[in-house]
C-alpha cells in the first residue's frame, strides 16, 4: 500500500466538467488569437530547447522590471501566476498555519492550502462583493489572499477595503490581479512597490494570450521576493516561454491593449443580451460574466450538448448557482447565446 498523508488523501484532481466543444468559453483565456510576436520568438528560441533554461528567468525579470519601473530583485516569475501564489504559500506558511481568503474566489487557493497542509479559512464577501476587511483580519492569518478583479465573480475590490487589509495585516497579503488588464479602475501595483508585506501577482495567460506557455509573475519588496524565489525552484519558466513572454511584453503592448478593449466591448454587449433574457449578470471588470442561475450545472451540461462549454458553479457563497461565461469574438458569443436560449427552454 502506498503511504498517504491523512490531510492529502481526499484532495481531488482539479478537473472541472468539460468535453471538447467547438466553442469553449470556460477558461477566461484570450480567444482573439496569439500576439503577433509569438511565432517569430518561438522559432528563434528553438535552439535553446536542448539546454536547461537560465535559472530564475533573469531575462524575463529584467524585462518586467523595466516595464514596471522596478528593480529585477522586486520581480518573481513562475509557471503561471498560480505557481507564484503556491510558492508564496510555501515560503511564508508552516504546515498547520492559517490561510485566509475571500469567498468565493479562485478555486485553486483552497486547494493549494490543503496540498500544503494549511488550514483554509474562507471569509464571505460583502453583499456588494467587496472584501470584508475586518472579518479577514480577525482570522489572524499569516497570509491573506485577495483577488481583484475576482474570479469567478468578475467583481473588483474597493481601494479602501484592500488598503484596510494591507494596513492591518500581521503578515503577507497576496493580491491576485490576473484580470487587471480588463479592469477600468486603478490597480494595486503601487501597494507592492510601497508596502513590504504585499505581493501582487499577474499572468501572461489572459490578456497576453500565452495560456499554453504558462508564465506568471509577481511584484513585491526585494526581501519578500527573495523568499518566494527560494520556494519556486530554478527552472519553473521554460527557455521558450521566457523568450516568447519577453518578446510579447516588449513588442506587442498595443496589440494586448487593443484585444483587452475588444474583450470589454464584447463583455458589455453580452451583458445586454443576457439582460434581455431576464438574467442579471454581476458587475464585471474581467473578461467574463458571472450569471446567477438556479440549476446552472444542468444548464451548462445542456449547453455542452450544443457544442458550447461554459463554467458552472453550484451554491457559491453570496451568489448561489451560476454560470461563468468567458468573452471572445462576437461570433462565439452568438453561439453561446443560442445554446443558452435553447437550454433555458
Amino acid at each position: 500500500m502506498i503511504p498517504q498523508r491523512a490531510s492529502y488523501r481526499d484532495i481531488p484532481l482539479y478537473a472541472p466538467p468539460k468535453r471538447p466543444c467547438r466553442v469553449d468559453l470556460s477558461d477566461n483565456t484570450n480567444l482573439f488569437g496569439a500576439p503577433p510576436s509569438v511565432e517569430r520568438a518561438f522559432h528563434a528560441a528553438v535552439s535553446r530547447v536542448p539546454r536547461y533554461p537560465k535559472g530564475y528567468a533573469p531575462d524575463l525579470r529584467q524585462a518586467l522590471a523595466a516595464s514596471l519601473g522596478a528593480k529585477p530583485e522586486a520581480v518573481t516569475t513562475g509557471c503561471g501566476s498560480d505557481d507564484v501564489i503556491d510558492s508564496a504559500l510555501r515560503a511564508f506558511l508552516e504546515p498547520g498555519d492559517t490561510l485566509a481568503f475571500q469567498d468565493p474566489t479562485f478555486v485553486m487557493v483552497p486547494l493549494f492550502a490543503k496540498v500544503n497542509g494549511l488550514r483554509p479559512v474562507p471569509v464571505p464577501l460583502t453583499s456588494r462583493h467587496d472584501v470584508d476587511a475586518d472579518a479577514l483580519l480577525a482570522t489572524g492569518a499569516k497570509v491573506l489572499y485577495l483577488c481583484s478583479p475576482n474570479n469567478p465573480t468578475g467583481t473588483a475590490l474597493s481601494r479602501a477595503a484592500v488598503e484596510r487589509v494591507v494596513d492591518g495585516a500581521s503578515g503577507i497579503v497576496i493580491i491576485d490581479e490576473a484580470y487587471a488588464e480588463f479592469a477600468r479602475g486603478r490597480d494595486f501595483l503601487d501597494l507592492a512597490r510601497t508596502r513590504p508585506n504585499v505581493l501582487v501577482t499577474r499572468t501572461f495567460s489572459k490578456a497576453f494570450g500565452l495560456a499554453g506557455l504558462r508564465v506568471g509573475w509577481g511584484l513585491g519588496s526585494p526581501e519578500l521576493v527573495a523568499e518566494v524565489e527560494k520556494a519556486r525552484g530554478p527552472y519553473k519558466v521554460s527557455s521558450v516561454a521566457e523568450a516568447v513572454a519577453c518578446e510579447v511584453l516588449t513588442k506587442d503592448g498595443e496589440w494586448v491593449r487593443a484585444r483587452a478593449e475588444d474583450a470589454v466591448a464584447c463583455r458589455e454587449r453580452l451583458r445586454s443580451e443576457l439582460t434581455s433574457l431576464g438574467l442579471s449578470p454581476l458587475p464585471s471588470e474581467a473578461n467574463f460574466l458571472m450569471v446567477p442561475l438556479p440549476g446552472a450545472l444542468t444548464v451548462a451540461e445542456q449547453m455542452r450538448e450544443r457544442d458550447v462549454n461554459v463554467r458552472a458553479f453550484a451554491s457559491l457563497t453570496g451568489v448561489g448557482d451560476a454560470l461563468r461565461i468567458g468573452v471572445g469574438p462576437w461570433p462565439l458569443m452568438e453561439a453561446a447565446l443560442a445554446a443558452l436560449r435553447e437550454s433555458l427552454r
